[in-house]
């Protein structure tokens, strides 16, 4: 079971709640900075820096922009929420200097107040509050998250040197429907297929083809929000068919693009 709601007011803003049995996300990024909630049951957290972290109901975890990550249950079924919104109207929003690990990283806080408070800032989303009243709830709520003292934290390793060598490669991954060869890009940064692969894992944390699969889900959850068709979405995205993209688009986002759309 799986519900969604668009803020009216702030259309960046994105909540979840899920209920989830089983395994369900493979590794993956969010081009938004994110707040998940554990409400019922264990799920294992992991992501390519930080290992494996076990999250407990209360938890709260907070991913920046483009952090790889998985999280899946550990043992049956979890209820959970997630929160995605605009990086920058989240920092903009941040009062005080100790919130910058939240934007830079992944911090997990085992606080049952503040998975309290950030419960009741989900459900004004979902109630279709003002773009006043979210914000202001909001900066408050930031400014808690980034005193709080973490039960775990990575902080994101960039290496800007290798990102902008990489740009031109990644920009193919991204954009070019024909799904181009590993070989031929490498030729286009005068690097080898191995060492290709070793700087976009090392920069990104996924492997090139993983990375563009990734990308590719991004723009379709990008597309589905504006209201474009399910079929128009794939063929757009250069998916050989429906059914490839509904597997892939389900296995990154733990739901169908139907029910992600509606």
């Amino acid at each position: 079971m799986t519900e969604f709601i668009r803020s009216a007011a702030l259309p960046h803003l994105e909540a979840r709640r899920s209920c989830q049995e089983n395994s369900c996300y493979r590794p993956h990024t969010h081009d938004a900075f994110s707040i998940g909630l554990i409400d019922e049951g264990t799920s294992v957290f992991s992501g390519p820096l930080g290992g494996r972290v076990r999250l407990e109901p209360g938890d709260v975890i907070v991913i920046a922009a483009e952090q790889v990550h998985q999280c899946n249950p550990d043992d049956g079924s979890w209820l959970y929420q997630m929160i995605h919104m605009d990086q920058n109207w989240a920092a903009s929003l941040a009062t005080t200097d100790g919130v910058a690990a939240l934007f830079s990283g992944v911090t997990v806080l085992r606080r049952p107040d503040l998975h309290h408070r950030a419960t009741a800032w989900s459900e004004l989303i979902f109630s279709g509050a003002t773009a006043h009243r979210i914000e202001s709830r909001f900066r408050e709520l930031v400014d808690e998250l980034g005193a709080a003292t973490p039960e775990h934290l990575v902080t994101g390793d960039s290496d800007p040197a290798l990102s902008g060598r990489l740009a031109p490669v990644l920009r193919r991954l991204r954009e070019d429907e024909t799904n181009p060869r590993l070989d031929e890009l490498a030729e286009t940064i005068s690097i080898s297929k191995y060492q290709l692969i070793r700087a976009v894992k090392q920069a990104t944390g996924l492997a090139p083809l993983a990375w563009r699969q990734n990308a590719r889900i991004q723009k379709a959850r990008q597309l589905l929000r504006d209201g474009h068709a399910i079929a128009d979405t794939a063929h757009e995205l250069g998916f050989t068919d429906q059914s490839h993209f509904h597997r892939v688009f389900r296995a990154h986002v733990a739901t169908s693009p139907g029910a992600y759309r509606a």
